[in-house]
């Protein structure tokens, strides 16, 4: 039996329902730019970062550990996540090696290294204060000159180039450089 005009105009103006307030709230939210893509306050952390194309290594590097579920899930996460640049800071290959399967554990450890079980706004990160990471090693933040910058175990630093990235599961801050643990 043929559609009548009358259901295929019901049935556009149903999808069109749907679709326009998705839309529309999702323009409403304030979001921050990142790796030129739209980070969206009500979107979790892996749902945000696969569209940035300044962190590519880093989604990579979230799938080949095995941790997409673990930073979908509720939180809150504060994650200081490198950029592509700050991967490629990382001696030649060293991404390359991370990712195999065999590596996986050491992968894990860096990763989990860079996020903090607790929601912390630049606002709430003060001057010597100590974050314990998933991975159990602290980091330490650094305040100087307007600049926020987080202390590895090795006394390498990253400085926070984008900070305050909501997401709905928690923060992004934007670093510049790979975080170490101490082993």
């Amino acid at each position: 039996m043929p559609m009548r005009l009358s259901t295929l105009a019901s049935v556009t103006a149903f999808a069109l329902a749907v679709a326009v307030p998705t839309q529309f709230a999702f323009a409403k939210e304030k979001t921050v730019i990142v790796g030129g893509a739209a980070m969206y306050p009500s979107k979790n952390i892996v749902a945000n970062a696969v569209n940035s194309k300044d962190h590519t290594t880093l989604v990579a590097a979230v799938k080949a550990a095995g941790l997409v579920d673990t930073l979908s899930g509720p939180g809150p996460y504060t994650v200081f996540a490198p950029t592509n640049a700050a991967f490629g800071k990382l001696p030649k290959g060293t991404v390359a090696t991370l990712v195999k399967p065999e590596n996986k554990a050491t992968l894990t450890k860096i990763l989990t290294y860079h996020v903090v079980p607790a929601k912390l706004n630049a606002a709430q990160l003060m001057d010597g204060q100590r974050l314990t990471t998933v991975e159990g090693e602290p980091l330490t933040v650094k305040k100087s000159g307007g600049k926020v910058m987080i202390v590895d175990a090795k006394g390498g630093a990253a400085t926070v180039t984008v900070a305050d990235v909501e997401q709905s599961n928690g923060v992004i801050h934007v670093v510049n450089s790979v975080l170490m643990p101490a082993s």
